[in-house]
């Protein structure tokens, strides 16, 4: 079937158009551009363009074409044209590619204004969660969606461009499971960007989608910010399995939804300042909203692995009797990847619970064991630190100074000295057995992520979501370097047994190796498809291995940088690798809910 666009045409589907070149009812060109074959109409329900399938050799696009009684409105025309020009400047995966604007004329002289963009395959958020069911997704799956539509936006944004009508129907999901944002649905409405009314002719209309729209839009005021407050309730949809305005009280001017959804109290405080009623009182801009993002993705990742997978590392291998291993080289490229023991947190076989230790009020987002193995010590998102007596499981003190979440903690070689990384962008000192603090370190401009000792107790570095890693003397606080060269937020930072050689690992898919008595690159080691979460050194500091988002651990050759091999048998993000004292055993943790213990033999 070949279609006929001319809007006087009394007959646009004549069943001879197929093999013609122009219609055979009309007589107007049916090959738009000399390239574009017009195949169906998708809708002709908006207030102001028509969507089309059309297809060049062996391609499918979408034709979009303005309403042919819009000519006369030059505010229309104006902005139909930007919104090509503007979209076609983008090269990103989570945008339809756009082909290009062109101006077509019918047989009877009739112009019609149209693009073309790139037909996107799968179903929108709408009818995909239709398809689960109607079950909420995970705060996993949130979190890394929120990501993919904020990068989006803040490309959107970055051009003084903004959407307007976020809703599920207007997100799609490609089968890579990449989102895309669209102005259209393929069998729903254009959405126009910046336009609020026009005040000849026809009358244009805010945008409204209810249940998404914010108050200021229906006021013909929309900003920014506006496609926060729609993320935001779009994000509510997809966490309850319900429409937003189920969750409204009129009455009462109330919006209830937290109780419907099972997620942290991060995540649901996040959604509801996305939904703010004013506008002033959401995030600034993209660039706050992505780092509000990585934020909740890095206490994610702690909350879900650390505690756990610093047991299995620290705790499990003194119980472990009875636990069987499979047996790795982690050197030597000879030995096949062994398929570990999967122990998930609710039944590693054999090991009994020795205690359970309550107190902090928020999530444990970190946990060092003292050298001498007596002291225990917490950070969490209650912004607390908590020193346990190991062996008892009491409370010794609880530190309180950090005034955001604490991210890392890491105590001294001769068990001296704490020190501890936080959201508020500083790092602490403190004396471990008194509980005084020593010294605050201000030097990063973002959350401290990740804070490790040097064996000899005398350097301390830190890495932060500023992208740099700092060096500093740990005895007086001088800060001795600044690293810069990861083009993302830091993870994680390890240093060799040796005190030589410092390692991190960062959300730019990177691993780099760092002289660190001199603070000179040695090396950048790219093999993970995906935000390296966790980095640590064997004890005899020949091997490195990291752990990613592409759900893989990879072992590394420490002084050469070459990949030893990959081991791909989690499901999901790895959030956590440790390894044993001894340099025996292997731990991983990841967002697939399972610790995996891996036996070394050498």
């Amino acid at each position: 079937m070949s279609l006929c666009i001319n809007p006087t045409c009394p007959k646009p589907d004549h069943s001879q158009n197929t093999n013609n070149r122009h219609c055979q009812s009309c007589g107007s060109d049916l090959l738009l551009q000399g390239r574009y074959r017009v195949m169906r109409l998708l809708s002709d329900k908006s207030g102001f363009g028509k969507i089309y399938t059309a297809e060049e050799p062996g391609i499918s696009k979408i034709l979009k074409v303005l309403k042919e009684y819009f000519n006369n409105e030059p505010k229309v025309v104006e902005l139909f044209q930007q919104e090509a020009k503007v979209l076609a400047q983008f090269q990103h995966l989570g945008i339809p590619k756009v082909d290009g604007y062109f101006q077509y004329q019918t047989r009877n002289g009739l112009i019609l204004h149209c693009f073309v963009m790139e037909k996107i395959e799968g179903p929108n958020l709408e009818e995909w969660l239709q398809q689960q069911g109607n079950h909420p997704i995970s705060e996993r799956q949130a979190i890394a969606w929120l990501k993919q539509l904020a990068e989006i936006l803040h490309l959107v944004h970055g051009k003084q461009y903004f959407h307007r009508d976020i809703k599920p129907p207007n997100i799609m999901l490609r089968p890579n499971g990449q989102l895309v944002l669209i102005d259209f649905g393929t069998a729903r409405e254009a959405t126009y960007t910046y336009l609020a009314k026009v005040g000849v002719g026809h009358r244009i209309t805010a945008v409204v989608s209810a249940g998404y729209t914010p108050p200021e839009q229906q006021n013909f005021q929309a900003v920014p910010q506006s496609d926060f407050f729609a993320l935001g309730r779009t994000f509510v949809h997809l966490l309850t399995g319900q429409y937003p305005l189920n969750f409204y009280d009129a009455h009462n001017d109330v919006f209830r939804w937290r109780q419907a959804a099972n997620i942290s109290p991060s995540l649901a405080d996040f959604i509801d300042n996305l939904m703010a009623r004013r506008p002033g009182d959401r995030p600034h801009n993209t660039q706050v909203l992505l780092q509000r993002i990585e934020e909740l993705a890095q206490k994610l990742a702690k909350r879900k692995t650390n505690l756990p997978v610093g047991v299995a590392a620290g705790v499990l291998l003194v119980l472990g009797g009875g636990i069987g291993f499979w047996f790795s080289k982690l050197g030597g490229s000879s030995v096949s990847s062994p398929s570990p023991v999967v122990r998930s947190r609710s039944s590693l076989e054999n090991v009994s619970l020795v205690k359970t230790l309550t107190g902090h009020s928020e999530s444990v987002s970190s946990v060092a064991i003292s050298p001498d193995g007596q002291t225990l010590v917490s950070g969490s998102d209650d912004k607390t630190i908590k020193i346990w007596n190991l062996t008892t499981g009491n409370l010794i003190r609880t530190l309180s100074g950090h005034s955001n979440y604490v991210y890392s903690v890491a105590i001294s070689p001769d068990g001296q000295t704490l020190v501890s990384g936080s959201l508020d962008n500083t790092i602490k000192i403190w004396n471990l057995a008194t509980g005084n603090l020593i010294r605050t370190l201000s030097g990063h401009s973002n959350s401290v992520s990740s804070v490790a000792i040097s064996p000899d107790g005398q350097t301390l570095v830190s890495g932060s979501y500023d992208n740099t890693i700092k060096i500093w003397n740990l005895a007086t606080g001088n800060l001795i370097r600044t690293l810069s060269g990861h083009s993302n937020s830091v993870s994680s930072v390890a240093i060799s047994p040796d005190g030589q050689t410092l390692v991190s690992g960062s959300y730019d898919n990177t691993i780099k190796i760092w002289n660190l008595a001199t603070g000179n690159l040695i090396r950048t080691l790219s093999g993970h498809s995906n935000s390296v979460s966790s980095v640590a050194i064997s004890p005899d500091g020949q091997t490195l291995v990291s752990g990613s988002y592409d759900n893989t651990i990879k072992i590394w050759n420490l002084a050469t940088g070459n990949l030893i091999r990959t081991l791909s048998s989690h499901s999901n993000s790895v959030y956590s690798v440790a390894i044993s004292p001894d340099g025996q055993t292997l731990v991983s943790g990841s967002g697939d809910d399972t610790i995996k213990i891996w036996r070394v033999s050498r």
